[in-house]
């Protein structure tokens, strides 16, 4: 089955890399598989999913439908299930409390983790979770792992919030929390996103950062929704 990889070479240019060979400028109409002319997006995760302090419409989610609407792929508003604070626990919890509203559907984004590291949650527990939310979304995604991305968790110890924490052991506890992530997804054959090196980025430029000098800034979240709105091309 096929894999995605993005990588990014340069943030300012949006260079992506795709594993898989595909031709720039291509015209993609994929099939809907809810019988319906808009396609269906469901988010899971915390709050850099529902996008703490910025609008609705600054999300990455909310930014990737509108990339991809300008080739005529349209979805429908994302569904989401993410709420600031949010482990991998709370996540398991409100799927099987609340449940999405559909069956299937075209494209699930999973991005999950930084509260186990923030919380001082074991990677063990997050490993058993992690893969159960994995399956969940997969099969969400119609059992089709190509239209499931994860994307990596953000390192928060660029922030200001991070001021008076000890940074390079949070950098370093992100790095593992997201060696497990990627092992997972990968092994799922499922498709990864490696938003970390963008979001350090904020060590050196504060326009990434919200007002809240924790989460990403709307500017932050269009660096993400271009990767993903790549992916999503080559996989509908």
């Amino acid at each position: 089955m096929r894999r995605v990889f993005l990588s990014i070479f340069t943030f300012g240019a949006a260079c992506i890399f795709l594993s898989c060979a595909k031709q720039e400028g291509t015209a993609v109409t994929p099939t809907p598989i809810n019988g319906s002319l808009y396609k269906t997006y469901l988010a899971l995760g915390d709050s850099y999913t529902i996008g703490q302090s910025v609008p609705a419409s600054d999300r990455f989610p909310a930014q990737t439908i509108n990339i991809l609407g300008r080739d005529s792929i349209r979805f429908n508003a994302p569904e989401y299930i993410a709420v600031t604070g949010w482990t991998t626990r709370d996540l398991i919890n409100a799927i099987n409390t609340s449940r999405p509203s559909k069956p299937v559907y075209d494209f699930v984004t999973l991005l999950i983790g930084v509260n186990n590291q923030y919380q001082g949650r074991s990677q063990q527990e997050y490993t058993a979770e992690f893969n159960a939310l994995l399956a969940a979304a997969i099969k969400y995604a119609g059992n089709n792992p190509k239209r499931v991305a994860v994307l990596s968790i953000p390192d928060w110890s660029v922030t200001p919030f991070a001021n008076g924490h000890n940074k390079v052991l949070i950098a370093s506890q992100i790095d593992s929390f997201n060696v497990i992530n990627k092992r997972l997804a990968l092994e799922n054959s499922v498709n990864y996103i490696d938003i970390t090196p963008l979001t350090r980025m904020a060590a050196t430029d504060l326009s990434l950062i919200a007002t809240d000098g924790l989460h990403p800034s709307g500017t932050a979240y269009t660096s993400w929704a271009l990767l993903l709105a790549a992916l999503m091309k080559v996989n509908l």
